[in-house]
C-alpha cells in the first residue's frame, strides 16, 4: 500500500529509537531483522542477550547484531530506573522494593526508558495481553493533557476507491474502549483526527456512526452519539464532522444526500467513529472478510508517547508495519 510505503520511507529518513520489550519472541525478532536491514529504526531489544543471539543464529537473522540488546534483570541503569519508578508511583503506596522488581519487567522498563528520553516509542503485544501492555504505560507515560482515555484506530485499505479517501479509512475505536461515554467518544474522534492529519497526512471527514441518521430513531444509544458529535465539534471547530449517521449515509454519496442533505460529511466520510467496541470490532472484521480489505493496526491514540499494542496473532509483516508506524508517531515536524 502506498501509505505503508510512505511510513517506511519516512521512518528511514528519520531513524527513531523504538524499544521492543518482547525481544525473545521469534516473530518480533524476524520483524526487527527486516527493520534493521532497511535501516528504518534504531531498535532496542529487551530480553536475555544469550537467548536473543541464539535465536538470531538459529534463524539466520544476521542484522540483529545491530540492535541494542538490554537484559532487563541486569544492566547498568537498573537502580536509576527503579528509583525513577518509585518517585512516579510512591504516592500510590509503591515501595522501592516493589519498584525495583517492576522495573525489571520489560514492559515497565520500556516505558521508563521512554519517560527518561532513552527511547522514542514502544511496540509490544505479540506475547502479552493489551492490559499488560497498557498498564505500565498508563502508570508511567500517562495520556495527553486534556485526553482521558487511550483508543485504537485501524488503517483500513479497501478495494473500493469510490469510498473514503480513495478507498482508505480510519476506523475508531476498534480495540480498547468497550462502551465509551459521549465525552470519551468525542475524545476518540479528536485523537483520530490528529492521527489522520499527522500520521496519514489527509484531511479528516469524520462520521459519528449510529443506527440512526439525523433523528430517524430515538434511543439513549443514539443520543450518546448526538451528544458526542456536539462535543467533538466544540473540541475541533476546524474539522468536518457530522453525526449521527448510519454507515451507508456516511460513505455512499447518493444515500448521504438523501438521508442528510446539506451535510459536508455524509456520503464522503473517510473516518468512521463507532459508538462502542462491539460494533467497531464486528464492523472492521466484516469489512476485512467480505471485501478483501486490509486492516493495519490498531494504532494507539491519546498516550503522551508512542506506545502500540499488537494482536497476539500478528504476523511478522504486521510487526514491521507497526514499528514503522510507531516511528512515524514519534517524528516531530
Amino acid at each position: 500500500m502506498e501509505l505503508l510505503e510512505k511510513f517506511m520511507a519516512r521512518a528511514k529518513a528519520n531513524p527513531r529509537r523504538i524499544v521492543l520489550p518482547e525481544g525473545t519472541e521469534i516473530r518480533t525478532l524476524k520483524a526487527a531483522n527486516i527493520i534493521l536491514s532497511e535501516k528504518a529504526a534504531n531498535l532496542i531489544l529487551l530480553g536475555s542477550p544469550a537467548e536473543i543471539h541464539q535465536l538470531a543464529l538459529e534463524n539466520k537473522l544476521t542484522y540483529i547484531k545491530e540492535a541494542e540488546i538490554i537484559d532487563p534483570t541486569n544492566h547498568p541503569k537498573m537502580d536509576f530506573y527503579a528509583n525513577m519508578l518509585y518517585e512516579i508511583r510512591k504516592h500510590r503506596g509503591v515501595s522501592i522494593e516493589v519498584a525495583t522488581q517492576l522495573s525489571k519487567d520489560p514492559l515497565y522498563l520500556a516505558c521508563l526508558m521512554i519517560k527518561n528520553g532513552d527511547a522514542d516509542g514502544e511496540l509490544a503485544g505479540a506475547r502479552n495481553t493489551t492490559g499488560n501492555v497498557l498498564r505500565p504505560a498508563f502508570q508511567i507515560i500517562k495520556t495527553v493533557p486534556g485526553i482521558d482515555i487511550v483508543s485504537g484506530t485501524l488503517l483500513i485499505f479497501t478495494p473500493t476507491p469510490q469510498y473514503g479517501e480513495n478507498g482508505f479509512f480510519l476506523f475508531s475505536d476498534c480495540a480498547v474502549n468497550q462502551n465509551p461515554t459521549a465525552l470519551e467518544l468525542a475524545q476518540i474522534a479528536y485523537c483520530t483526527a490528529q492521527t489522520a492529519r499527522s500520521i496519514c497526512e489527509f484531511e479528516p471527514r469524520i462520521a459519528m456512526l449510529s443506527f440512526s441518521t439525523k433523528g430517524s430513531a430515538k434511543h439513549e444509544l443514539v443520543q450518546k452519539v448526538v451528544d458526542a458529535t456536539r462535543i467533538a465539534k466544540e473540541m475541533m471547530p476546524d474539522v468536518q464532522i457530522d453525526g449521527e449517521l448510519q454507515a451507508d449515509a456516511a460513505i455512499v454519496p447518493s444515500i448521504g444526500e438523501s438521508k442528510a442533505p446539506g451535510s459536508k460529511v455524509a456520503g464522503h466520510a473517510n473516518v468512521l467513529i463507532f459508538p462502542d467496541l462491539q460494533s467497531g470490532n464486528i464492523g472492521y472484521k466484516m469489512v476485512e472478510r467480505f471485501s478483501g480489505a486490509q486492516a493495519v493496526g490498531p494504532i494507539l491514540q491519546g498516550m503522551a508517547a508512542p506506545i502500540n499494542d499488537l494482536s497476539r496473532g500478528c504476523s511478522v509483516q504486521d510487526i514491521v508495519h507497526m514499528i514503522t508506524i510507531t516511528a512515524n508517531q514519534s517524528i516531530k515536524d
